[in-house]
């Protein structure tokens, strides 16, 4: 599902436009953007969780090549899911 086909599916459950169902979609991605970036934790509960976690730098392969590379330290966007969700989707 891409970000088209989550509007028009938010649109329908909800009975709201599809602009409405936009500007809701991006004001949560906006949000959760901004909160992540401060480095604040986002908990739904039943849906999961995003967080920030600091991935280690660590040597890597140039899968071309085969040399030996080093991976630099970085910041990556972590998902949980919560227990409602892992369940339903069983």
């Amino acid at each position: 599902m891409n970000k088209a086909e989550l509007i028009d599916a938010i649109a329908g459950e909800a009975k709201i436009t599809k602009a409405d169902a936009q500007r809701a979609v991006s004001g949560i991605i906006d949000a959760t953007t901004k909160a992540l970036k401060k480095g604040d934790r986002i908990t739904l509960v039943g849906f999961g969780s995003f967080a920030v976690v600091k991935r280690a730098a660590r040597n890597g392969r140039n899968p071309q090549t085969g040399k030996a590379i080093k991976i630099a330290a970085k910041k990556v966007v972590k998902f949980k899911a919560g227990a409602e969700l892992a369940a339903k989707v069983k």
